[in-house]
């Protein structure tokens, strides 16, 4: 059960690199700011850009984050197993996500890694926590984030932008797009570092904005981690009542991401509510039809994607960065919605032929290593066999 139970974790996890890279593929176009004003569109980018928006965007990361929240459980169980302390293993855990995000964010304006990374000194206080616990406070902070919403367009009413912020985002996102096509490595990375996003110019607006950003993501932290000491995806045959169940989110999530693009009140609500309930509907409905496609060619490419999640993850920034922008082929909001959608099954469909050729050699992927190495002090095996090959001889 074990085996399966971890196979399942991993196919998860490669599944929701695909919809991490389509949902992505908008950002590397258009930008954070220029994906959500774009026009002039053709009808099949239209709806390609509605598919995207309704079944992909904002409900792919928050799977990953909660398998997250369960991988951390189980990194926790393996140290505890050793007979070692967690806690300083956890902090290292948390430093090494930190600088690799920082890294990736020279690449690229997205990263969540830093997040994560920030984010789990907080997920220690619930680690030693019962799972009735932290599904309690997963549930808490869920509605405190929904409630704050709501609360905002009923304290100020909806969202709507002036002329002369418009004129700034406007002027933003032509910026962007001429540095993002024409301009060097350097000059990215400096337009990254020094422009002014429209909406960020008030300090305490950026610290509001990031404040929330966590209280979004914790919930699905705490669910993994409740999911993970609950021994959920063990025995799922008996579990099947429960997946049945949490499939039906993913209707309910599809009406409310719906309702939230045609503009009705509370359409942000709808919005972020539908995306984080569509997730966790996903995680259920793939869980019910895991025993029917377990020992299928799609399951074995979605666990060799999962495995190495993290290199995988890193080179789709790498690689897509390459294809938009000035310093590689410059197709920056050249390529188009649905044309983004099959170069991202193009480039995902690569990243499966190399992580199942790679992993035939290799236990763990190059950045995987490398942050396995720094959280437990250890060597890789073959350089601790080197190492102790040289005391016997020496």
């Amino acid at each position: 059960m074990g085996i399966k139970r971890v196979s399942f974790i991993d196919c998860m996890r490669g599944f929701s690199l695909l919809g991490i890279l389509l949902a992505n593929l908008l950002i590397f176009q258009y930008g954070i700011i220029g994906k959500d004003e774009v026009t002039s569109l053709s009808q099949l980018d239209q709806g390609a850009l509605y598919f995207l928006k309704v079944f992909v965007v904002d409900s792919f990361m928050p799977i990953f984050t909660l398998l997250f929240g369960f991988s951390l459980i189980k990194l926790v169980e393996s140290v505890h197993r050793k007979g070692k302390k967690s806690r300083w293993v956890i902090l290292r855990r948390s430093i090494g996500l930190i600088a690799l995000g920082w890294l990736h964010s020279i690449i690229w304006e997205g990263d969540i890694l830093v997040v994560y990374g920030v984010t789990i000194p907080l997920l220690i206080l619930f680690i030693n926590r019962k799972a009735k616990t932290t599904f309690i406070w997963a549930g808490i902070l869920f509605s405190a984030g929904i409630l704050f919403v709501t609360s905002t367009v009923l304290l100020y009413g909806p969202s709507e932008v002036s002329m002369k912020q418009q004129q700034r985002i406007d002027t933003y996102i032509e910026k962007e797009s001429h540095t993002y096509v024409n301009g060097t490595f350097a000059e990215t990375y400096d337009f990254r570092k020094h422009a002014e996003k429209p909406g960020m110019e008030d300090p305490l607006v950026y610290m509001a904005n990031v404040i929330f950003g966590l209280v979004l993501h914790l919930p699905l932290f705490l669910v993994g981690m409740g999911l993970a000491k609950i021994r959920a995806f063990e025995n799922m045959e008996q579990e099947k009542k429960w997946y049945m169940l949490g499939a039906l989110l993913v209707p309910i999530g599809l009406l409310c991401k719906s309702l939230g693009l045609i503009g009705i009140s509370f359409s942000t609500t709808f919005s972020l509510g539908g995306a984080m309930l569509l997730s966790l509907g996903y995680v259920c409905l793939a869980a019910l039809l895991y025993k029917f496609w377990h020992t299928s060619i799609i399951s074995q490419v979605f666990e060799c994607v999962g495995k190495l999640s993290l290199t995988n993850y890193l080179m789709q920034s790498i690689i897509c960065t390459t294809v938009f922008y000035g310093y590689g082929l410059g197709l920056y909001g050249k390529l188009g919605v649905f044309n983004g959608i099959l170069l991202g099954l193009i480039i995902y469909g690569l990243q499966c032929v190399v992580s199942f050729f790679y992993l035939k050699k290799n236990k763990r992927g190059p950045f995987e290593q490398n942050l396995h190495m720094w959280t437990h002090w250890s060597y890789p095996y073959h350089l601790r066999q080197k190492k102790q090959a040289q005391k016997v001889v020496c």
